[in-house]
C-alpha cells in the first residue's frame, strides 16, 4: 500500500506544456506578433551596432586636429580627420574642407554634415516606435478573439465547462502577454537608441565648438 501511494505521488497528473505549444495556443494573432518580435530584434541589433561603429573614434581627435591647425598644416588635419572614419571625423573633415572661407559657410557645412550623420543614425528607428504601439494592440485583438471563441463554443455546446473556457483563456492571455512583451522591447530599444544619439550629439557639439575656436583663435 505504501508503494502504491509513492507511485501515485511520483506520477505527474498534468503534462508539461512546451513553449512552442504555448505559442500555438495563442491563435492566428500570434503570427504577426512573432513577426514583429523578429523585426524588433533585427532593427535594435542593427542600429546599436551601427551607432557603436560610427561613434567609436579617438577621444583625442580634437587634440591632434588643434595641433595641426596651430602649425598651419591644414592638409595634415584633413588627412588625420579622414582616416578617423567616424561620424565626428567626417563632420570635422567637412569643416576643414572649407577653412579659409567665411565662418558662416564653414558653420553651415558642419551643421549640414552633422544633420546627415544624425539622420543616418536615426534610420529605421521610427519602425520601433510603430511596433511599440502596434504589438500591444494586436495582443488586445487576441484578447477579443479569445473571448469571442469562449462564447461561441458555449453557444454550440450549450454548456459552461472549464475546458471550454480554458481554451479561450489560453488564446486571450498568451496573445495579450506576447503583445505587451514585444511592445516593451520595441519601446525600450527605441528610447535607448535615441539616448545614444543624443549623447553623440552633445559630444559632437563640444568637438565642433573646439574646432571653431581653433580656427578663429589658433593660439588658444
Amino acid at each position: 500500500m505504501i508503494l502504491q501511494i509513492t507511485q501515485a505521488a511520483t506520477t505527474p497528473t498534468t503534462e508539461e506544456l512546451q513553449f512552442s505549444e504555448l505559442i500555438f495556443k495563442g491563435g492566428f494573432v500570434m503570427v504577426p506578433i512573432i513577426l514583429l518580435s523578429l523585426i524588433t530584434i533585427y532593427l535594435a541589433a542593427e542600429r546599436f551596432l551601427y551607432i557603436r561603429s560610427v561613434t567609436k573614434g579617438r577621444k583625442d581627435l580634437m587634440t591632434h586636429i588643434k595641433r595641426y591647425l596651430l602649425s598651419g598644416d591644414i592638409k595634415g588635419a584633413k588627412a588625420f580627420a579622414a582616416q578617423e572614419n567616424s561620424a565626428v571625423g567626417k563632420i570635422i573633415a567637412s569643416g576643414l574642407d572649407h577653412v579659409g572661407k567665411p565662418v558662416k559657410e564653414i558653420e553651415s557645412m558642419i551643421e549640414l554634415s552633422a544633420n546627415i550623420e544624425i539622420a543616418e543614425m536615426e534610420k529605421n528607428t521610427g519602425y520601433l516606435g510603430i511596433i511599440a504601439g502596434i504589438a500591444p494592440m494586436l495582443g488586445f485583438v487576441g484578447t477579443i478573439s479569445g473571448i469571442i471563441r469562449i462564447f461561441y463554443e458555449i453557444s454550440l455546446s450549450d454548456n459552461i465547462s472549464i475546458g471550454i473556457i480554458a481554451g479561450g483563456l489560453y488564446e486571450k492571455m498568451i496573445t495579450s502577454g506576447s503583445g505587451l512583451i514585444v511592445g516593451v522591447i520595441a519601446y525600450s530599444a527605441y528610447h535607448l537608441i535615441n539616448q545614444r544619439i543624443s549623447k553623440f550629439s552633445r559630444e559632437m557639439q563640444k568637438d565642433v565648438f573646439e574646432f571653431m575656436r581653433s580656427i578663429l583663435s589658433p593660439a588658444s
